[in-house]
């Protein structure tokens, strides 16, 4: 894994959300987003909670990656089940969030957690990274059925950048 490419993608996007966020209006964050049910400020929150579900992605790993890889297997078959009230709770989080976390709280919110993956990344080993679980693949197109450590560092710059192109912003 190369440890600066993850970095420097983070920094990419850290400076992005902040450049999109700090140049929107209230009228622009309310306009509908393309291709999804969420506005623009909405849409914006759940590009903001791909990086929060990190923390809590990073742990599943390294549980799941110390046991037999059938443990992993059953749970993503388990959750891959559940996509439908997964796709309900995903949408009504970003909805209600979206409104209720000020535009100027999700720069603030976005940094802090961009801080802490550069922090938690340096201080992971190679065999770290290289530990991997099954993931319920119906949840998000980026998940693999099977995901490293490092291969879930890259995930929310992944999900950031495919969201990035569905703001209406600049309409």
């Amino acid at each position: 894994m190369n440890r600066q490419l993850v970095h420097d993608e983070l920094e990419r996007v850290r400076a992005d959300f902040r450049q999109l966020v700090e140049a929107a209006d209230d009228d622009v964050l309310r306009r509908p987003s393309n291709g999804t049910r969420w506005d623009n400020r909405q849409l914006l929150f759940h590009m903001l909670l791909g990086f929060l579900i990190i923390r809590a992605l990073l742990g599943l790993v390294r549980v799941f990656g110390r046991l037999p890889r059938r443990a992993s297997r059953a749970y993503a078959r388990l959750l891959n089940a559940a996509t439908r009230p997964f796709d309900e709770v995903n949408y009504l989080g970003s909805y209600a969030a979206g409104h209720t976390v000020s535009p100027a709280r999700m720069v603030v919110m976005f940094d802090h957690v961009v801080d802490k993956l550069h922090r938690r990344l340096e201080a992971e080993t190679d065999a770290d990274l290289a530990r991997g679980m099954h993931y319920p693949t119906r949840w998000d197109p980026f998940f693999k059925e099977y995901m490293t450590l490092a291969d879930v560092y890259h995930f929310p710059t992944q999900h950031y950048d495919f969201h990035r192109r569905q703001l209406t912003l600049g309409e």
